[in-house]
């Protein structure tokens, strides 16, 4: 009886370079990280992250911007949910992300259907841009001269036969009005992301839909959104986060209707916020101002965090 030979296996050989913990480019890329990173993750951490942090803080205390702080826990967030000027403020704040985004979408795919096939589609992208790139004071003191009651808008009216035209500018009219001007403002802006992504669908997609004797609607359904749904997530996350940030427009309407401050029928959290803490006509309430903010950062955190996940869909490659 032979003892059985034993064969040693071959082990593959290391390469060199890769002991220690990744390859020699991995290990230069690990030390370039600190260097080239590390200023910038500074200079984020002292001008973003530790504001926030500190006003994180202030929430959670009464402080006129002077002298000591009293803390009072939670106090400022139950006296923002009992006051009705600051839950109109975030309701106006709700209607300006939902009600204005849908009409900015709706309108942006319309405009993005019609201009996809249209003949001179460059310059029509450049037109509906346009205002977006106008200073919102701009907008403010057009609206005042456009609205007011010797305006032009009232003057055309008045050669129609209308006796008594609407007060444009009162404060009733006055939100529903920026609601307007801001969907003018941003479909542009929309429009141009969206052909851009609709611009990289391959032409022979149409083709097979020309073809199958597909509608504009099936069109869009099966071939336009699928191949565009990670473009209109990254707008939709985008129009979230802008929504809860609109003042100046807001803040320019209120002076042409007459006014030295926006009415609080036009407020939105981001004006609350600043009025609060620097209006000038009362003690400053930096606690209840920061409260706001922290509200309205946690709004748009919990919308984007839903929208992601909402939005959510395998890569469609093509």
């Amino acid at each position: 009886m032979t003892e059985a030979a034993t064969v040693p296996v071959a082990r593959p050989a290391v390469p060199r370079g890769r002991r220690g913990g990744g390859t020699t480019i991995d290990k230069a890329r690990r030390r370039l990280f600190v260097p080239f990173v590390g200023p910038a993750f500074l200079f984020y951490t002292v001008l973003f992250v530790a504001p926030a942090v500190f006003a994180v803080w202030i929430s959670f205390n009464r402080w006129a911007g002077a002298g000591p702080m009293e803390f009072v826990g939670l106090g400022n967030y139950t006296r923002l949910f009992a006051d009705k000027l600051f839950l109109r403020s975030f309701g106006n704040t709700l209607l300006l992300l939902f009600v204005v985004g849908l009409a900015i979408f709706v309108i942006a795919f319309g405009l993005t259907l019609v201009l996809r096939d249209m003949v001179g589609r460059k310059v029509a992208r450049s037109v509906i841009f346009f205002p977006h790139l106008v200073n919102a004071m701009i907008f403010g003191v057009l609206a005042g001269f456009i609205f007011n009651p010797g305006g032009l808008v009232n003057t055309l009216l008045a050669g129609l036969g209308v006796e008594e035209p609407p007060a444009w500018l009162s404060q009733d009219n006055l939100f529903p009005l920026i609601m307007v001007m801001l969907t003018w403002i941003t479909t542009g802006y929309f429009t141009t992301i969206l052909m851009a992504g609709v611009d990289r669908i391959p032409p022979y997609y149409y083709e097979d839909c020309a073809l199958a004797g597909a509608s504009a609607f099936q069109r869009l359904r099966y071939v336009i959104l699928p191949l565009t749904w990670d473009v209109f997530g990254t707008c939709a996350v985008l129009w979230t986060i802008s929504s809860v940030k609109i003042f100046e427009i807001i803040w320019i309407f209120g002076g042409s209707s007459g006014q030295g401050m926006p009415p609080t029928q036009t407020w939105t959290t981001a004006v609350y916020t600043y009025v609060t803490a620097f209006s000038g006509e009362s003690v400053p309430a930096y606690g209840a101002a920061s409260a706001s903010a922290v509200l309205s950062l946690a709004l748009v955190s919990v919308l984007v965090l839903l929208l992601r996940r909402v939005m959510k869909r395998d890569a469609i490659e093509f």
